[in-house]
């Protein structure tokens, strides 16, 4: 079977005021950013030097961070459907060294895909003022589009940098892609796109 992907609209340059903006990078972890982990995504290696590159932008220009972590019970029922991974305080539950967080960083421990559910993360963008979202991270047609979808749905401005996301193939990122341009009126971009001013 041959699947047709409609055209994604990509936005070359999003402009983005840091006062209103957060970086939220999903669930970066060991588990699946790193070759030893229980679910290694293999192109989230290749995103991790995007991601920096992003995290230098938003620091510099002074942007809320947050990063989200799969954080499992032993016992989690997610582990019926997925091998056990992100074990709440083990290994493969940290963020990559490569992109840890500083101090003073926002952490959300997440129970499920989206980074809204059952966390304090939307009451945190409205403290902040933030009005918009750059969304990066892995699994681009997972914990990324639930996490996107649901600041849509809040109706938060979201915005998806494509080399800074990851998936377990490139049918989940097209599939990733269109959802967040399309259904959620999203802009897609690449790093090098996003501006702070």
């Amino acid at each position: 079977m041959t699947v047709d992907v409609p055209e994604i609209v990509r936005t070359p340059e999003v402009r983005l005021s840091a006062a209103e903006t957060a970086l939220i990078v999903v669930d970066m972890q060991n588990d699946f950013a790193h070759p030893d982990g229980a679910l290694f995504v293999p192109d989230a290696a290749k995103s991790i030097p995007r991601i920096g590159e992003l995290l230098e932008k938003a620091r510099t220009a002074g942007a809320r961070v947050v990063f989200t972590q799969d954080w499992h019970t032993e016992d989690d029922p997610e582990f019926g459907i997925w091998p056990r991974h992100a074990v709440a305080g083990t290994w493969g539950a940290e963020i990559v060294e490569e992109l840890a967080p500083r101090p003073g960083e926002t952490r959300i421990h997440k129970l499920r895909y989206d980074a809204f559910y059952g966390t304090p993360l939307e009451h945190l963008l409205r403290l902040w003022g933030v009005r918009r979202v750059v969304v990066a991270g892995t699994v681009a047609n997972i914990c990324v589009l639930h996490t996107a979808g649901s600041a849509a749905l809040r109706w938060f401005e979201v915005v998806l940098p494509e080399d800074g996301t990851s998936a377990l193939s490139s049918f989940d990122l097209a599939a990733a892609l269109r959802q967040v341009s399309f259904l959620y009126q999203g802009k897609v971009t690449t790093v090098a796109g996003v501006k702070f001013s």
